[in-house]
């Protein structure tokens, strides 16, 4: 699904350059469930924005589902976002005076599918993050912190993407509401979904399957987590 080579990322202000990205090479196979650790200022954010093909390295490849995103046009970039990849931020970032249904409905207006498609292919994909049905119809003001986390998620689950990235997805929320945003991303992952889970925290960290730390720019570690492996044993 991923594969990163030796990528380095420099933004430059006149003469001067600030390195973010040192030399990161890891791979992400199809169904992972993955973290990316660190603290502040750690260059996660900006990896994630070169996952997400917001951001491109200023050295290295990064391939997604096959495609060398680096040689991409704005318009392939555009498609890549749109059709391969699921975004979940901090920030809910709905519209606050649409029901649930429409929020996620919302990425399809442009493809050519009825109004009544969108609806049908939006309630599925609320499914999927488990959202009580009654909840469908309702504003999303009138919906809790962690419900509508759950609506975000469904909104980047509705196009079927290849990747689904969550960016400090809990940040907004307290431990018992984001403990139970994290564990629709498990359901989500159980059901083949690939995920890679962007955070500062290590608690958060564990819901995944494997934790790449990183810090000042480099991968320090990137390692299985026996917790879940514990916790979800391979059938044999």
């Amino acid at each position: 699904m991923i594969q990163c080579e030796h990528i380095f990322k420099s933004y430059f202000a006149g003469d001067v350059e600030t390195k973010v990205l040192k030399d990161v090479t890891f791979s992400i196979a199809d169904g992972e469930f993955v973290a990316i650790m660190g603290p502040s200022g750690s260059g996660k954010s900006t990896m994630m924005h070169i996952l997400g093909a917001l951001d491109t390295p200023t050295q290295g490849k990064y391939f997604l589902d096959g495609h060398d995103v680096g040689k991409l046009s704005d318009d392939e970039l555009a498609g890549i976002r749109r059709k391969k990849i699921g975004f979940v931020f901090q920030a809910f970032n709905l519209l606050t005076r649409a029901t649930v249904v429409r929020n996620v409905a919302l990425p399809l207006v442009y493809a050519e599918i009825t109004k009544n498609q969108r609806e049908q292919l939006a309630e599925k994909a609320l499914r999927e993050t488990g959202l009580d049905e009654s909840r469908y119809y309702h504003l999303s003001n009138q919906l809790s912190g962690g419900q509508m986390q759950r609506v975000a998620i469904a909104r980047a689950l509705v196009n079927d993407p290849a990747l689904l990235l969550a960016d400090e997805p809990t940040g907004n929320l307290d431990t018992q509401t984001g403990e139970i945003v994290l564990s629709t991303f498990q359901s989500l992952n159980a059901q083949g979904r690939t995920i890679v889970l962007i955070t500062h925290e290590h608690d958060v960290a564990l819901h995944a399957k494997r934790i790449i730390h990183i810090r000042d720019g480099k991968i320090i570690s990137d390692e299985i987590n026996q917790r879940q492996r514990m916790a979800n044993p391979r059938p044999e």
